[in-house]
């Protein structure tokens, strides 16, 4: 069942499980949308949604959901606000109104923002210690422009937006992006249908907003490749990251092929990296390839790998050696079918439970897909021929204009 209800864009998905029932849902409201004077904004609003409403404090929620064993909780990332919450069948009504009075009434009281502030820098700081965050963190700045979703803040600018941002911010960011014309709910499991409708129909009827996403420009297509280092003290590993923007949404065409393509070259033990640079000539523990970051903008495709300080060079030459070999001559009709059968395996085991299922509705939902495209990706992915996959490869990569990032102790040997 798919319905507008109060606004909201209600998705229900009864399963044979029996009491369980499963919510996922969003609204845009990421860090993409805070004011440019502060970049935080978005992820102290969204912080802020559980510590407390117009009526009742954070340990009255809190005590509430766990009396009844259920869970409900909030998160930010680049664009969406998203939530998600389990409950047994019969709390569903509870569940349903702790999300709408978090969603609609926070309390953004000045006790509980000035903890929040405290707790997120605390968090920022100590990614600030990761060789796998250093690493990302550069990779995207450098291919995404300012104002792409996928272009993150540097993490000392973040920081000090956190201090120096106000509550009237908050309260104003979610006065501008917060209703229920852009939220998707869905709910997955033993679930009346005729009864959710009802509740959610009671707990967010009057609640008023809510914006679409805007358009937003493309990533840069490099002219020449760039090198970028990190340098981090005393790191026993350095992270790496080699890639580039696809300039591709998940909609387009071509993105599944080039999608299908990475997964040949770095999706797990049987990828060419992990095959090669990992088992062959033992060069690293982790190692692979994906396509990421397009459900609301074009993304981008990356090698992501760990090696140990001393055997840097040698594992950077062989990851470009086998990223050439790749684009090169493509893949091969094993390949293609092998990777074929592990990905549609993948999503069907990843749909067997109420929370695979819920997140993969919301996921589709995120890429401008219905919920029959659930139905529709095995059949998708079969479809794709050799030749769709090897010119993806092709027409929208390139190893010489690629990016590369390596994050940690570089150039030295680290102390032990």
């Amino acid at each position: 069942m798919r319905a507008r209800v109060a606004g909201i864009d209600l998705i229900a998905y009864p399963t044979g499980v029996k009491d369980v029932v499963t919510l996922r849902g969003s609204l845009p409201a990421g860090d993409v949308l805070s004011p440019r004077s502060n970049p935080a904004i978005a992820t102290l609003t969204g912080a802020m949604l559980d510590k407390g409403t117009q009526r009742q404090d954070k340990f009255a929620i809190a005590s509430r959901l766990e009396g009844v064993g259920a869970q409900l909780a909030f998160s930010v990332d680049e664009t969406m606000l998203t939530f998600s919450g389990k409950c047994l069948r019969k709390d569903l009504p509870l569940v349903i109104s702790l999300l709408a009075e978090q969603l609609r009434t926070p309390a953004f009281s000045d006790e509980e923002f000035a903890k929040l502030k405290n707790q997120l820098t605390g968090n920022l700081q100590r990614n600030l210690e990761r060789t796998d965050f250093r690493a990302n963190e550069a990779f995207v700045r450098s291919i995404y422009p300012e104002g792409h979703p996928n272009h993150a803040s540097s993490t000392s600018e973040f920081i000090k937006a956190i201090y120096a941002a106000t509550l009237q911010q908050v309260r104003d960011f979610h006065a501008a992006w917060y209703g229920p014309d852009r939220l998707t709910l869905v709910v997955v499991g033993d679930v009346d249908v005729n009864r959710l409708q009802e509740e959610v129909h009671h707990h967010f009827d009057g609640w008023r907003g809510g914006r679409p996403l805007p358009t937003f420009t493309k990533a840069f297509e490099a002219s020449q490749p760039r090198e970028e280092t990190v340098q981090m003290a005393d790191k026993t590993n350095v992270s790496v990251i080699l890639g580039q923007a696809t300039r591709l949404r998940y909609t387009e065409p071509d993105a599944l092929a080039l999608r299908v393509a990475a997964a040949v070259l770095g999706r797990g033990f049987t990828g060419r990296l992990m095959a090669t640079v990992r088992d062959k000539e033992g060069l690293t523990y982790s190692i692979g390839s994906a396509v990421t970051n397009d459900a609301f903008a074009d993304g981008d495709f990356r090698i992501y790998a760990e090696f140990n300080p001393s055997l840097l060079e040698k594992g950077i030459s062989s990851t470009k050696r086998e990223l050439r070999n790749w684009y090169d001559r493509g893949i091969t009709s094993a390949e293609l079918e092998r990777v074929k059968k592990d990905l549609v395996g993948a999503f069907k085991v990843g749909m067997a439970t109420t929370k695979g299922l819920a997140d993969s509705i919301l996921i589709s939902v995120h890429r401008g897909y219905g919920v029959d495209w659930l139905d529709r990706y095995p059949a998708m992915i079969g479809a794709l021929t050799l030749e769709q996959v090897n010119e993806a490869i092709r027409k929208h990569l390139n190893p010489d204009r690629m990016t590369l990032v390596e994050a940690g102790t570089v150039g030295a040997t680290p102390k032990p």
